[in-house]
C-alpha cells in the first residue's frame, strides 16, 4: 500500500472518530446554493407533532436551498449539547435547537458565541442570566395556548350551566417552556371563576403511553368527581381517552377533553365528539427558521421573538370543511 493512500485513510479514519454521529446521520450535510450550512438539534420524534416539524425543517431548508445538518436527541439534553457541540466543531453558519428543558445551556451556547456562530431558539425557550447566547425564538405562545384552553372551558361550563368544575391536568415534560407557560396561562384564565377547580396536575412527558399511564392514576384517585381533563399535548390526550373509557365513562360528554397541538388525529377525533376543544400549536416553523438563518447569515437584525398565528378548534364550531393537517 502506497504511502499516499495510506494518508488518505488514515484521514478517513480521523474525521470519522472526530464527528461520530454525523458519519451516520440520517440526514447528512451537503453544501447548497445559498451557501449556508444549519445545524438543526431536534428533541425526538416522540409524537406527530415532533415528526410533522421535523419533517417542515426538512423540506423547507431544502426550498430555500440550506445545507441542514439534523440530528435527533432522543429525548435527552446530552444528546443535544454534544450535538451543538459538534456543529460548532463542524462550523456551521447557524445553530438551531428545539431545548428538551430550560436550564443547563450556559456553557454550550457560550463557547457557540464564542464560535461566532448565531443560535435560534425553536419551539422552546430556555431559563438563563446571561445575555446575547442566543438570536431569537421562533414559535408558538405557550402562555396564550393555555388562557386560550381556559376561556374555552369557562364558555363549555356556562352553556353546561355547571355550577362546579373538578379538573385534573396532565402537562408536558417537568421544567419544559410548554409545560411551564400552558400550566401557567390556564390557571390564570380560569383563576377568577370560583367554579374551577384543579384536583392534581400530573407530569404525562408529552408521551401517549405516559398520558394513559397518568389518566388511570387519575381515575383511580378521584373517580367520577373528574368532570375535566386539561391535556398539555394531543399524545397525551390519545393515551388518555381508552383509560377514560375502559373506567365507564364517555370521552366528550361525561368529562370534558382539552388538549392542544392540533394533528390530525386528534381533530378527527374532535370531529367524532370525544374531545371537546383542540388549542393550535403548529409545527410548520420551517419557513420562519429558514428566512431567519440567512438573515442571521447576512448580519441582519432579527426579531427576538417570533410567533406563528395559532387558532382553537371546538364542539363551538362547524369543521367539516377544515383542511388536512399535514401532521
Amino acid at each position: 500500500m502506497g504511502k499516499k493512500f495510506k494518508s488518505v485513510i488514515a484521514l478517513i479514519g480521523i474525521l470519522i472518530a472526530t464527528f461520530p454521529n454525523i458519519a451516520c446521520s440520517n440526514n447528512p450535510t451537503t453544501q447548497k446554493d445559498s451557501g449556508i450550512v444549519l445545524g438543526f438539534s431536534q428533541i425526538g420524534s416522540e409524537s406527530a407533532w415532533r415528526i410533522g416539524n421535523t419533517n417542515d425543517i426538512e423540506q423547507q431548508a431544502e426550498k430555500y436551498e440550506i445545507g441542514l445538518m439534523l440530528e435527533n436527541a432522543n429525548q435527552k439534553q446530552e444528546n443535544q449539547i454534544a450535538a451543538i457541540r459538534r456543529f460548532i466543531a463542524y462550523k456551521v453558519d447557524v445553530i438551531a435547537f428545539s431545548p428538551i428543558v430550560e436550564e443547563g445551556w450556559d456553557n454550550v451556547l457560550q463557547e457557540a458565541k464564542n464560535a461566532g456562530i448565531p443560535v435560534i431558539l425553536v419551539d422552546r425557550d430556555i431559563s438563563t442570566e446571561k445575555e446575547g447566547l442566543t438570536a431569537c425564538l421562533i414559535g408558538a405562545d405557550f402562555y396564550k395556548e393555555g388562557v386560550m384552553a381556559g376561556e374555552y372551558l369557562i364558555r363549555k361550563a356556562d352553556s353546561l350551566g355547571l355550577e362546579q368544575v373538578n379538573i385534573v391536568e396532565i402537562t408536558g415534560t417537568d421544567n419544559s417552556t410548554p409545560m411551564r407557560q400552558r400550566q401557567a396561562g390556564f390557571a390564570d384564565a380560569i383563576a377568577k371563576d370560583e367554579r374551577m377547580h384543579i384536583l392534581e396536575s400530573i407530569d404525562g412527558d408529552f408521551l401517549k403511553s405516559r398520558g394513559a399511564e397518568c389518566m388511570r392514576s387519575l381515575i383511580e384517585k378521584y373517580g367520577d368527581d373528574i368532570d375535566v381533563v386539561y391535556s398539555h399535548n394531543d399524545e397525551m390526550t390519545l393515551g388518555a381517552l381508552p383509560e377514560i373509557e375502559d373506567a365507564g365513562f364517555t370521552p366528550g360528554k361525561d368529562i370534558i377533553i382539552i388538549s392542544i397541538d392540533g394533528g390530525q388525529e386528534a381533530i378527527d377525533v374532535l370531529k367524532n365528539g370525544k374531545i371537546n376543544c383542540v388549542v393550535e400549536c403548529t409545527p410548520k416553523l420551517g419557513k420562519e427558521v429558514m428566512e431567519t438563518a440567512i438573515k442571521l447569515k447576512n448580519g441582519e437584525t432579527v426579531e427576538p421573538v417570533i410567533h406563528p398565528e395559532e387558532k382553537v378548534f371546538s364542539d363551538e364550531q362547524d369543521l367539516s370543511n377544515l383542511e388536512p393537517r399535514g401532521y
